[in-house]
């Protein structure tokens, strides 16, 4: 929609022509969702509702630091049980302790963080264990 209104219509009229052309080139045909019900349709008016949409899409958090770092400490723990190797187990380990310790050092608001860094080799002896391997 480059062109400009012509000044002789109105914009009702001027934009009810243009979707009946765009119609006609069969530009709404093809459409992302189109046959779908529009997610969310039913659910109570939020007003809110496109700040939520962006941190699900970005996703950002709320959090304090100190609860942000327990769950991401939770998330990884699960993900290091199902890794294959022993070198991403340990390389995971080090990654998630250097984040701890970034938090322990960096949080001034919330909760104070309790959390201390991972041995790497315990962590890597229980994975084995769970693992069946000795």
């Amino acid at each position: 929609m480059t062109e400009r209104k012509p000044p002789h219509k109105s914009w009702d009229s001027w934009i009810e022509e243009l979707i009946q052309q765009a119609q006609a080139e069969g530009q709404f045909e093809h459409l992302e969702g189109a046959g779908k019900p529009i997610p969310g349709l039913d659910a109570p008016y939020d007003p809110l509702w496109w700040v939520k949409k962006l941190m699900e899409r970005e996703k950002l958090s709320v959090l304090p630091e100190a609860l942000a770092i327990r769950a991401k400490v939770q998330r990884e723990l699960e993900a290091i049980r199902a890794l294959s190797r022993e070198d991403d187990v340990r390389a995971r380990i080090v990654a998630l302790n250097a984040e701890i310790r970034r938090a322990n050092r960096a949080t001034a608001e919330g909760p104070p963080t309790t959390l201390s860094p991972f041995d790497p080799d315990a962590v890597v002896e229980a994975w084995r264990r769970q693992r069946g391997e000795s």
